[in-house]
């Protein structure tokens, strides 16, 4: 494969990590404002359920010690690129910058724990709702 393959292949991972992070991010911040507004689609089970496993699966990594399996994918992918990080798109840049911090893991592992059981706080106190089962006709 190309270069250039490789490259875009690392700019399709670097999107995907920046869509699970909005979703992680933005699910903390408006499950307790909708839920104290009453918006009703903060309490789908499975969105909730979603949001709840991919915080999990973060903190797990971060315990074991471990990066961010996207995080690695993309590595992979612009080693193989053999593109120096400097001829990636500035956003793509800017980007990386906001989200890849060079501190040790353990501080990570603290802070995507401390979410974790913020978010399961959040099931508690906003609860999501199962639905009701359709009567058969």
């Amino acid at each position: 494969m190309s270069p250039d393959l490789f490259a875009d292949l690392a700019l399709a991972v670097l999107a995907a990590h920046i869509a699970v992070i909005a979703f992680n991010v933005i699910g903390l911040v408006i499950v307790p404002i909708g839920g104290a507004l009453g918006w009703r689609f903060v309490r789908i089970f499975w969105w909730r359920a979603l949001h709840l496993a991919l915080l999990g699966v973060v903190a797990l990594q971060a315990l074991f010690g471990r990066a961010c399996f996207l995080t690695l994918w993309q590595a992979v992918l612009e080693t193989d690129a053999g593109a120096p990080a400097s001829r990636q798109p500035l956003i793509a840049r800017w980007i990386e910058s906001l989200i890849f911090w060079n501190l040790p893991i353990g501080f990570f592992a603290a802070l995507y724990v401390a979410v974790l059981v913020y978010a399961a706080a959040l099931w508690r106190l906003v609860p999501p709702e199962r639905r009701a089962a359709r009567p058969k006709a």
